[in-house]
């Protein structure tokens, strides 16, 4: 089934994305603070039920990404248009996941799946974190994890470009 729970819950998670926008441009910061822990949480939870009931599918491969990166994508254009981050960083950040994901569908096409690494996790656990705390009354902390942040946005980066290089040097 393709509906199964786990795809339900990362649906639930891009559902979360509009009352967030909504929060953040209204400056219902705590509410922004509570729906985008929820949404996130729910990525950690997805998979989880994904592996434990044995209910991986291609639908959900296909959105859990996707998903996790709309939900950071209108966060971040929520943060940069209230000058709270630099919009140019926030390209760097946008373009290096359209990279990400074009990688990983011409890699798809020739049967190879290319995982995340620990660095791309990290990349997102410390986005998710900046982002929280860009939400409390504690930018101190915020900016300088938004900039940590975006080291290792471009370093993950490179470190997926080196690691499919196979992938997209080899010709037809």
């Amino acid at each position: 089934m393709i509906l199964n729970l786990p795809n339900l819950v990362t649906l639930s998670r891009l559902m979360l994305v509009f009352p967030l926008v909504f929060c953040f441009e209204a400056g219902l910061n705590r509410w922004a603070l509570v729906l985008f822990l929820l949404a996130s949480g729910t990525d950690w939870l997805d998979g989880y039920l994904a592996r434990r009931l044995g209910q991986t599918t291609a639908l959900g491969a296909m959105l859990d990404p996707l998903v996790d990166k709309v939900l950071v994508t209108a966060a971040l254009l929520a943060l940069a248009s209230r000058n709270l981050v630099p919009a140019w960083s926030v390209t760097l950040i946008l373009s290096r996941e359209f990279l990400i994901t074009g990688l990983r569908s011409a890699a798809a096409e020739e049967g190879i799946s290319i995982p995340a690494s620990i660095w791309g996790k990290a990349k997102t656990l410390v986005q998710v974190t900046a982002i929280a705390l860009f939400l409390l009354p504690a930018p101190s902390l915020a900016f300088p994890l938004y900039w940590v942040a975006v080291g290792l946005t471009v370093f993950s980066g490179g470190e997926y470009v080196y690691r499919t290089r196979a992938i997209w040097l080899t010709k037809k």
